[in-house]
């Protein structure tokens, strides 16, 4: 019987990548979005081309009652959900004086509070089985720190906090917990950083090239195996060698 993840923010970027990976490697995979709803539709409908069973399901992962409704309904048409992959987050470049309480808030209630909603989620699940895989997905930024994104960094390093801390704490159930910090990565999100600054950082990175989605999802899933299995509390760098 196949093994079931979900991921949340799957429909583009790191998270479809991720989906992508797992499905090719016999994983079910359960898509959340919060608005990309025909990008989501359309990846289930891709996977569904490796022989495995795949849904989207719609959540603000920031809504503790649409993510519980959301898993609920994975469960029930894809199986117990094995491993989670926190993916979903949001970003912003702004001068720290500039950030107002509201956007603050939203940062962490999408980068912090939605990890903490879907982990509280599927841990009973994963308690009563004595297995689960969950990884965090952070950012360099949550170990160094970013000049204009002291929310988003604040937020990505809270992760690793987490990650931590529930590790040391379910480790007995058979559970491991795991964070991914990924480096400069071509994706949406750093779609807006002009062509001068992302070549500067690509200069800045030992290994001379900006990382794609699928050099995350690797290591994602790699977290997610058996092959991990002695492996937990950590926050594996994906970043091309940029933080040292």
């Amino acid at each position: 019987m196949n093994q079931t993840v979900l991921i949340t923010g799957a429909s583009r970027g790191i998270g479809r990548a991720s989906a992508v990976a797992f499905a090719r490697n016999g994983y079910n995979v359960a898509v959340n979005y919060c608005k990309s709803k025909e990008k989501a539709a359309a990846l289930a409908d891709e996977l569904n081309s490796y022989g495995v069973m795949t849904a989207a399901y719609q959540a603000d992962v920031s809504d503790k009652t649409e993510v519980e409704e959301m898993f609920r309904k994975a469960e029930q048409e894809l199986g117990k959900i094995s491993a989670l992959v926190n993916n979903a987050g949001i970003a912003e470049q702004i001068l720290f004086s500039d950030i107002t309480e509201e956007k603050w808030d939203r940062m962490f209630a999408v980068n912090v509070k939605g990890a903490y909603n879907c982990t509280q989620a599927v841990l009973p699940s994963m308690i009563h089985e004595k297995y689960g895989r969950i990884i965090n997905v952070s950012s360099m930024w949550g170990i160094s720190g970013a000049s204009c994104e002291v929310h988003y960094s604040a937020s990505k390093a809270a992760l690793i906090g987490f990650t931590k801390a529930l590790a040391k704490e379910v480790g007995l159930s058979g559970i491991t917990v795991n964070c991914v910090a990924p480096g400069v990565i071509g994706t949406d999100m750093n779609a807006a950083i002009s062509g001068e600054i992302l070549e500067e950082l690509k200069e800045n990175t030992p290994l001379n090239r900006i990382g794609t989605s699928e050099d995350v999802a690797e290591a994602i899933l790699f977290l997610a195996s058996d092959k991990a299995s002695f492996i937990t509390g950590q926050t594996l760098s994906v970043d091309g060698g940029f933080i040292l």
